[in-house]
């Protein structure tokens, strides 16, 4: 039996729900952001960001709501702007550790009659580079930026 396209593409975890960009590029020190667009029935739930694979005793998660308060969690703070669908990551004071491959998404568990429930949850990958910044460690010198 072969399933209709349109049901084929509902399977595509993000697929229309949740956009971005697929890569970002940071330096050393300094700092990025990440903007993920959601479309109107997302609204109200939770947003997060992770680092792939975003396995939940192994990977930090920072998570928030719809409240329009940042949430700050070490380096890395995310805040929900519903007012035009959009939640906003910002990385810190990058290290080349920091570049790899991390999840841009929206928990959708459900509480529907008192039984928990699932929707298919919307994501998409986001690739961080990370380039070595004015003081890179073949450098002797360094000059300070302001």
């Amino acid at each position: 039996m072969r399933l209709p396209w349109a049901l084929l593409l509902l399977c595509v975890p993000g697929s229309w729900s949740l956009s971005g960009p697929r890569n970002v590029t940071g330096t050393v020190g300094g700092s990025l952001s990440v903007q993920c667009r959601y479309k109107k029935e997302y609204e109200a739930f939770d947003k997060y960001w992770c680092r792939q694979p975003c396995l939940p005793l192994f990977s930090e998660t920072v998570t928030t709501s719809a409240s329009g308060r940042e949430v700050r969690s070490g380096r890395v703070s995310i805040l929900d702007h519903p007012g035009n669908l959009t939640f906003t990551v910002t990385l810190k004071n990058l290290t080349a550790d920091d570049a790899g491959k991390y999840r841009c998404g929206i928990s959708t568990l459900l509480m529907e009659e008192g039984l928990p429930g699932f929707l298919p949850e919307p994501f998409f990958q986001v690739q961080v580079f990370v380039s070595p910044g004015p003081c890179s460690a073949v450098s002797t010198s360094c000059s300070s930026y302001s």
